[in-house]
């Protein structure tokens, strides 16, 4: 099958466990460096899938960051063609925003592991299905979307409602960091605590974010696993 995009959106992504994940699935990944201002935008045509991952920009940055914008184009070209697309984080905020949906200010912050609630329509979701209620979600985000006209809820939070959509058969956005791992936590803790100070920004310090990820990482790293690999089925019957 075709390779499935990756589009890096911020310097820190590593895509955590997501590349092993789909090549254990049998599918090559081409990664597609969005932010290098001389990165020619892919051709679709030349791979069956596209993750669009996390960003510290938000899309209120659109103007200043001209890469948002290709995303938006990106992820338009992908919907009217049918090629499968997932959204994370960042990624979920512009598949909301291409589609016309507001996107703003959560009402609160999300850092570290929150529960997760999938809703019925959760249960017969190729993607999403296996997740359970009250399962624990890695987040990291200050923005939250309205869900766009005709799409479905699939996973519901506490403090920020809507956490995973879906718009068509094949067009997912996740709220959830479905794809870190211990090292890429490491990593944005460090490079926070250059910027600011995670417990009274975020009201969670390293140690409880690192603590959450003792009890709660395997776990995570395993449906994330599983949800890419239903990610590449998805795209290798969408080749036909």
């Amino acid at each position: 099958m075709r390779p499935v995009l990756f589009v890096r959106c911020d310097p820190l992504e590593t895509f955590g466990i997501a590349r092993d994940a789909v090549r254990d699935a049998g599918a090559e990944v081409r990664v597609w460096e969005a932010i290098e201002p001389d990165a020619e935008r892919p051709d679709l045509a030349d791979v069956s899938g596209v993750v669009l991952f996390g960003s510290t920009y938000n899309v209120e940055h659109a103007d200043e960051q001209p890469f948002i914008k290709d995303l938006r184009e990106l992820t338009l070209e992908a919907l009217d063609g049918g090629t499968p697309f997932l959204g994370v984080c960042f990624g979920a905020q512009v598949l909301a925003w291409a589609l016309d949906a507001g996107v703003g200010k959560a009402p609160v912050r999300e850092v570290g592991f929150e529960p997760i609630h999938p809703t019925p329509a959760a249960a017969s979701d190729e993607l999403l299905s296996h997740h359970e209620d009250g399962d624990m979600g890695f987040q990291w985000h200050m923005d939250t979307f309205e869900l766009p006209t005709g799409a479905e809820l699939l996973v519901t939070g506490e403090g920020v409602q809507h956490q995973a959509y879906r718009v068509n058969a094949r067009t997912w956005g996740v709220q959830y960091h479905l794809e870190i791992d211990r090292p890429e936590i490491h990593d944005w803790l460090r490079a926070y605590a250059r910027v600011g100070d995670l417990r009274s920004e975020w009201g969670k310090s390293d140690e409880q974010v690192l603590a959450e990820a003792g009890r709660h990482l395997a776990d995570h790293e395993h449906r994330g696993r599983e949800t890419f690999r239903r990610f590449v089925a998805c795209a290798r019957r969408a080749e036909g």
